[in-house]
């Protein structure tokens, strides 16, 4: 009896969001692995349980499915419901699920040719103008998903994170456009890297004066970045939670991670990156052993700058 109390302690359990596709679902695949069971997690069931089937078809049947929209408080709960009837605990969150926040040309941007170079260094800013459009509905959803989305998923499953006898593990998943260096507006700058005075509050009002400026025309004017603004917004944004987050739970590893110019469809397989390459960073922070680093943004899997 104490042997089996002690193997039920030993077991993990992660979930992953928008997991049926890309980055997410070869987290889900490297997790299990590891040993970890997990809950893959997406919006559409069938594509959800495709995927879980996929895997069970490699032979990880420590994966089970459970439908979640983060933009959904009701979808939210039924998950957070779930994990407390069946596991009563959880110890890894992977925040995965992403907007991209434009509407694209998809072949004018393939006509374009742009190379990787060219994407990463930020040159391609102006370029791409004509065929990525951001429109205050693409930003709400972008913003709804990334950020708000992440937070609401975190918020409804801390307490079950909480419960883990090895201490809660969460990522989440930004991008190299979230670096406060991208961001052109100096006091923006400055006050989402002063660690000592940002809040949860002082972020939803950057995320609500980005909303203003946008629906105003006037985002350039105010200092905000030109590449996949809404984009770029939501994961700075996300990257200061984290911060805030790991500050408050310091009992837990909280970071977030960029995985790299992968090769998926939220850049529109304009990476040069594969999947498991970009799943390393997500993989290496959900199985930090007790002590490891908190509050910290990956670049992959080294230490990067916020």
């Amino acid at each position: 009896m104490v042997f089996f109390f002690k193997y039920i302690q030993l077991l993990r359990y992660a979930v992953v969001t928008g997991a049926n596709k890309g980055i997410g679902l070869e987290t889900v695949r490297q997790l299990a692995a590891s040993g970890v069971t997990v809950l893959l997690t997406a919006r559409n069931e069938k594509r959800g349980t495709d995927a879980v089937a996929s895997l069970h078809g490699l032979g990880l049947s420590n994966v089970l499915f459970h439908q979640l929209d983060v933009q959904d408080p009701q979808s939210i709960q039924a998950l957070a419901d779930f994990i407390r009837t069946r596991f009563g605990k959880l110890d890894i969150l992977v925040n995965n699920a992403g907007a991209s926040g434009v509407i694209v040309d998809e072949d004018g941007l393939r006509a374009l040719n742009i190379d990787p170079a060219t994407w990463l260094s930020g040159k391609a800013t102006n370029m791409v103008q004509d065929v990525m459009k951001t429109t205050y509905d693409s930003a709400i959803g972008c913003l709804s998903t990334n950020y708000y989305g992440v937070k609401n998923v975190t918020k409804a499953l801390l307490p079950l994170l909480q419960c883990s006898t090895s201490g809660g593990r969460i990522v989440n998943v930004s991008s190299l456009r979230a670096e406060l260096w991208r961001i052109p507006n100096e006091q923006i700058r400055s006050e989402l890297g002063n660690l000592e005075t940002l809040t949860e509050e002082k972020i939803d009002g950057f995320v609500e004066k980005f909303l203003h400026d946008l629906k105003n025309n006037e985002l350039e004017v105010s200092g905000w970045s030109k590449m996949l603004p809404a984009y770029s917004v939501s994961k700075a944004m996300l990257n200061a939670y984290t911060r805030v987050l790991a500050k408050k739970y310091p009992e837990m590893c909280i970071n977030c991670v960029h995985p790299g110019y992968v090769d998926t469809d939220i850049n529109w397989h304009t990476g040069i990156m594969t999947v498991e390459e970009g799943a390393q960073g997500s993989v290496m922070l959900a199985l930090l052993p007790q002590g490891g680093p908190s509050g910290c943004y990956f670049d992959r899997t080294q230490v990067g700058e916020f």
